[in-house]
This record gives structure tokens, C-alpha cells and sequence, in this order.
């Protein structure tokens, strides 16, 4: 055939210098304003970031990590207030988000422990087999949802006020539509869940379908990197620039057993998205490169034309 005696016709560009230049031009023209405008609006978003697993542990327990993980599976009051000042002037919504250093949820076995024909269906209970450890109780009955994911589920809490205000706090869709429509079920409820011999995270209310516990399903889509940002909710009114927010936190979940770390994040959002200076750098460095490179076979062009 022509195909395989490669008699197709195409198209065989000649790259000479004058069309190499004007490529890197073009790209240099076009990338470097895209960063700047992407550089300009992350500059925009406003960011409040508080690190408080140290802070939130009685000072005696600080030095050593054995006294760490002792305090936080201990059943003492955990409640910590923490005092965040405003920067600049915060429009609504204000996202809460938290944030957690060097946890693997990225992790082959971790990731596998769940199953998804029971999130959705109330009929597929049983069906626990990829849930292991997190399978079934003691006594064999099946545990809803199952598998290490749901298991380790976040549980510090938070609380916001401003002077004698308290600041309400929105967890309605947070979470993907998608998957509250078609992977967690409205019939699928909570059922032996942490009722085991070691509590993970945050219990679940087994009067309230999956579909609606969107802490859950936020917490469900596993992140791809060790450090990560889930939303918690959103905060709906006007802050304002030197106002100061109260925080009472419970510090309940244990990241101090592998060396974790645990942030509150307060932050706007704009048509980019939230605060990332990573996407203008690297349009500016890639237009500038392409800039440099144009130049200097301009100049080469130039000198020895041949």
C-alpha cells in the first residue's frame, strides 16, 4: 500500500534560521505576558498560614516524639486557641483549608483500601475484599465504609471569631458534585465504622447518607503529592485588613507518629485560582529563554549567515 511504501504526501517543513528566530519570538511574546498577568494575580490572593501541631501540645510533651504521640492518644481536652491577623483586606468567600506535610496519601496500599461498589450501593455492604486491614470488626461484621482511607479520616476541627462575633462557617459543597452524585450513595450509611480496637480519625454520623458527608469525600480523593491542602470550608463575610481572628481548633488527629505536620490555611481566590507563583515563573522563564535563544541565533545569523 502507499501507507507502507511511505508514498503518503506530507509536509516537510525546512527549519532556516529566519523561521527558528521567529518561533522563539513568537513563543517569548507570548509566554512572558501570560506570566506576568499570572505573577500579578497570585500576588493578589491573600494567605493566612498557621502552623500549629508543635504550638498545640503542652510544652512538656514538645521534646521528644514519644511524648508527642503519648499526649495525642491520650483522652485529655485537646482545645487550642490560636490568634491569625489579617494582612490585607479579605473578600468573600475566605477558604479554610488544612494542610498536611509528609503524609504519603500517594501510598500503592493505602490508595487500594477502599472500596468503591460499597460507597455507592447499599446492596454492595459486604463487598470489603480490597478493605484490608480496615475490612470487617472482630466479629466479622462489615464496616461502612471500609479500608484505610475512611479509617484515617481528618478530625481536628476549627472555630472562627472576631471579637465577639462568631464567624460561620460554610461546609456546603465542598466537595466535587461528581462525586457526591455518582460515587458516594444516598442510601449507603455509615455502619461499624471506628468501632474497631484503634480509632483512626473522625467518627462519622450513621444517620446521614455518605453523599452528604462531603468531610468525607473531600478527604476520599487522595492527593498525589506528600503535602496537600483539603478545603474545610468557606467563611462567607468581609475581613478586614489587622483584624484579628480567633481560632479554637481541637488538635486531635496524629500526625507526630511519622514526623507530620499540620497547618490552618485561610485564603481568597481569584480567575487563577489560589495563591501559586510556580505557573508565572515558569511562563516567564520559558518566554525569556526563548527570547535569549532568538537573540543569540539572530546574532550567529548575523555573523555567519551560512
Amino acid at each position: 500500500s502507499r501507507f507502507t511504501q511511505q508514498e503518503l504526501p506530507a509536509c516537510k517543513p525546512i527549519l532556516t534560521p529566519k523561521w527558528v528566530i521567529s518561533v522563539f519570538l513568537l513563543v517569548s511574546i507570548v509566554f512572558v505576558p501570560i506570566g506576568v498577568a499570572s505573577l500579578y494575580a497570585s500576588r493578589d490572593v491573600v494567605e493566612i498560614i498557621d502552623r500549629y501541631d508543635t504550638d498545640c501540645i503542652p510544652v512538656a510533651n514538645r521534646t521528644d516524639k514519644d511524648l508527642k504521640i503519648q499526649y495525642i492518644q491520650s483522652s485529655v481536652e485537646k482545645t487550642c486557641n490560636r490568634s491569625l491577623r489579617v494582612p490585607k483586606h479579605m473578600k468573600p468567600p475566605v477558604y479554610v483549608y488544612y494542610q498536611l506535610d509528609n503524609f504519603y496519601q500517594n501510598h500503592r496500599r493505602y490508595v487500594k483500601s477502599r472500596s468503591d461498589t460499597q460507597l455507592r450501593s447499599n446492596s454492595s455492604a459486604n463487598d470489603t475484599d480490597n478493605c484490608k486491614p480496615e475490612d470487617t470488626t472482630s466479629n466479622g461484621l462489615s464496616i461502612v465504609p471500609c479500608g484505610l482511607i475512611a479509617w484515617s479520616l481528618f478530625n481536628d476541627t476549627y472555630s472562627f471569631s472576631r471579637g465577639n462575633e462568631q464567624l460561620d462557617i460554610n461546609k456546603t459543597d465542598i466537595s466535587w458534585k461528581s462525586d457526591r452524585d455518582h460515587k458516594f450513595g444516598k442510601d449507603v450509611y455509615p455502619t461499624n465504622f471506628q468501632n474497631g480496637n484503634l480509632t483512626g480519625g473522625k467518627k462519622l454520623n450513621s444517620s446521614i447518607p455518605l453523599s452528604e458527608q462531603e468531610d468525607l469525600i473531600v478527604w476520599m480523593r487522595t492527593a498525589a503529592l506528600p503535602t496537600f491542602r483539603k478545603l474545610y470550608g468557606r467563611i462567607e463575610v468581609d475581613l478586614q485588613e489587622n483584624d484579628v481572628i480567633q481560632v479554637t481548633l481541637e488538635n486531635n488527629y496524629n500526625t507526630y507518629s511519622f514526623n507530620g505536620k499540620k497547618k490552618l490555611v485561610l485564603s481568597t481566590a481569584n480567575w487563577l485560582g489560589g495563591k501559586n507563583d510556580f505557573l508565572g515563573i515558569a511562563y516567564v522563564t520559558v518566554g525569556g529563554l526563548c527570547f535569549f535563544l532568538a537573540l543569540t541565533f539572530t546574532v550567529v545569523y548575523l555573523v555567519k549567515p551560512r
